[in-house]
């Protein structure tokens, strides 16, 4: 029985560990990689912004569509930290089903020089 509870408890945590994948494509000029937490989500543009690049996101759905979408949001954030971007402007989201259910986000990687 306790084995049991060890491979639940574990199995769990790699749920809530999950993980996702991104990438971008640079279109502008890089900046230094900046920290991850630095980076802001734009739903709408800010008024002057220079565009570096595209970043896009995934992550599989476990249990919780709503932890995946972080995931994804935070991946975006980091793709774009590490070409030097502060802000994401969202393009889109998506969201696959079938078997492997799947939440996608894709954004530019901006650098906003005025809110």
């Amino acid at each position: 029985m306790r084995i049991f509870k060890i491979i639940i408890t574990l199995s769990f945590l790699s749920v809530l560990v999950g993980c996702a994948t991104g990438s971008s494509i640079v279109t502008g000029k890089v900046k230094p990689a900046i920290s991850p937490g630095e980076v802001k989500l734009y739903l709408d543009p800010p008024s002057r912004y220079d565009t570096i690049g595209i970043v896009e996101a995934s992550s599989d759905v476990e249990f919780s569509t709503q932890a995946a979408q972080d995931r994804v949001i935070n991946e975006l954030k980091l793709q774009a930290a590490k070409i030097g971007a502060n802000g994401v402007l969202l393009i889109n989201t998506g969201f696959y089903g079938g078997p492997d259910e799947t939440k996608t986000a894709k954004g530019k990687a901006i650098s906003v020089i005025q809110e």
